[in-house]
């Protein structure tokens, strides 16, 4: 796996020049908990399925020009679980546009079968991938910050595979009829987070 983990300004425009001509971009965070408004955002990865960045924020490190891949809308950012990754995100200051779920997807492609949208079950069903999710218990409030290879593994394994992902599930989206019904669902996430924007927005005091 070709790993790069940018501390420096120089480092970060180095991954944003690698990255930034790709039309489809993986993206996924490490966090503390469940609730952006009380847990830490430990990091945020991207990975065109070849060239794999994780940015420590965990570190004092922000996204620097990285930033601007988020709000590219000539590139599409894939999430897994979408919405839990971007109000993490729009927490810390980042905003993001043109996204594709691949949870979302999944769901749509899978509904009445009974089947798990994890991500783990869902890349072991396309592409025989079997994830090992153990580390994510050590991403806790009492984590110690040090990022060891086995979590910068763990942490870059959920998006190396995001963007062939989503290119499999668009396949099969068309092949069934069903993107319709996906981009509604699309749509909702779109509406939910605008509208807890517009809330968050509301509830700050004036200056």
């Amino acid at each position: 796996m070709n790993v790069f983990i940018p501390r420096a300004v120089d480092e970060l425009t180095t991954a944003f020049d690698r990255l930034r001509t790709a039309a489809v971009i993986g993206c996924d965070t490490e966090t503390s908990g469940l609730d952006p408004r009380t847990g830490r955002l430990f990091s945020v990865q991207f990975s065109d399925g070849e060239f794999n960045v994780l940015v420590p924020i965990s570190e004092g490190v922000s996204l620097g020009p990285l930033a601007d891949i988020l709000t590219d809308r000539r590139v599409t950012k894939v999430f897994h679980n979408a919405r839990f990754d971007i109000e993490y995100l729009a927490e810390a200051g980042y905003q993001t546009t043109n996204v594709f779920d691949t949870m979302v997807a999944e769901k749509v492609l899978t509904r009445g079968a009974g089947q798990s949208s994890s991500l783990a079950e869902t890349l072991y069903r396309h592409f025989a991938v079997d994830l090992d999710k153990s580390q994510r218990a050590k991403f806790g409030r009492k984590w110690d910050g040090n990022w060891t290879p086995a979590l910068i593994d763990y942490a870059l394994s959920d998006v190396v595979y995001l963007p062939e992902l989503m290119r499999v599930q668009i396949d099969w989206l068309k092949k069934l009829g069903l993107e319709p019904e996906f981009e509604r669902q699309m749509s909702r996430i779109s509406r939910r987070h605008q509208a807890d924007e517009s809330t968050k927005d509301a509830d700050e005091p004036m200056p």
